[in-house]
């Protein structure tokens, strides 16, 4: 299956694709650029809302609007994309860290993950967030990412992208808590193209997609772990993927430009492009945040 490029906006470090089923219309983000941007793949309509500082993640609220990850915090965002208040301060040091990664489960609680971009410390975070506040429930991690819940809410999925590691953890939904945490997949970290885990989706048959940054490619990964598919993508840092369309048997991708050497990108000249792949199996609707 093949990836077709579907806008010519480009991102510095394009992120969190997130699929409104009601607006049929995919929004995505901007680390670097600083911007949320909003497709219509049926019209081809785009739009593109600036904000004041980075943003990692992006996820859509039951009430209307997002909640998203900032390098300052949670926020909660209006329909047009305005910042309206801090959910949760961001409780690590926000000259070296910034929220990343970030998804809704199904009972309405946000999931978000940060990044220590020094990659040295293991000062990293997941958290969960709802009522009570903002709680940290896994520690140590270089660059959180990958998160994602099995269909059946048994497991929740999450990478340390330069670890080469996507974990797993058994996940009770009604309260919100982790089991212990256990390697799942290991990419190699000998290989030729380096490819690390970054953003994820699961499809309704419960298998794992993850896009390999620096690996030019996103995977398919059955619930048992093991590799079923493998699909290339017009840019050697895809960073995230997401289902939508009317039938939800479109995978998005989107991929990073910021940083990347020249000769790279003369062999990709794309990157840094929003991609689709049609796939065969649909994947689920995107849960929305209670807030």
């Amino acid at each position: 299956m093949t990836a077709t490029r579907l806008t010519d906006i480009t991102t510095g470090l394009g992120e969190s694709p997130v699929w409104s089923t009601m607006e049929q219309a995919l929004y995505w983000v901007d680390i670097k650029g600083q911007a949320i941007h909003r497709l219509e793949p049926a019209t081809g309509a785009t739009a593109t809302i600036p904000l004041p500082e980075q943003i990692g993640c992006l996820g859509l609220a039951r009430s209307g609007g997002f909640i998203a990850g900032l390098r300052s915090g949670l926020w909660r965002l209006s329909a047009d994309g305005r910042p309206v208040r801090m959910l949760a301060a961001n409780p690590e040091n926000t000259a070296c860290s910034r929220f990343n990664d970030g998804r809704a489960d199904r009972a309405g609680r946000y999931w978000a993950g940060t990044l220590d971009e020094p990659k040295a410390g293991g000062q990293a975070h997941l958290y969960r967030f709802d009522h009570r506040g903002l709680t940290a429930l896994v520690d140590g991690l270089l660059t959180s990412n990958g998160l994602a819940f099995s269909p059946d809410d048994r497991w929740l999925y999450h990478a340390d992208t330069p670890t080469f590691t996507v974990f797993r953890h058994p996940f009770d939904l009604a309260p919100g808590t982790l089991g212990p945490r256990e390697p799942w997949i290991r990419l190699p970290s000998s290989a030729p193209e380096r490819g690390r885990p970054d953003g994820a989706a699961v499809d309704s048959r419960g298998r794992y997609w993850t896009a390999l940054y620096e690996g030019g490619r996103v995977q398919c990964y059955g619930s048992d772990g093991v590799l079923v598919a493998d699909y290339p993508v017009p840019a050697r840092c895809p960073t995230m993927v997401a289902f939508g369309g009317p039938d939800l048997r479109t995978l998005f991708v989107t991929t990073a430009r910021a940083g990347r050497p020249a000769d790279e990108l003369d062999r990709f000249p794309d990157s840094g492009g929003l991609f689709a792949i049609p796939v065969d199996v649909p994947g689920l609707p995107e849960p929305q945040a209670d807030l």
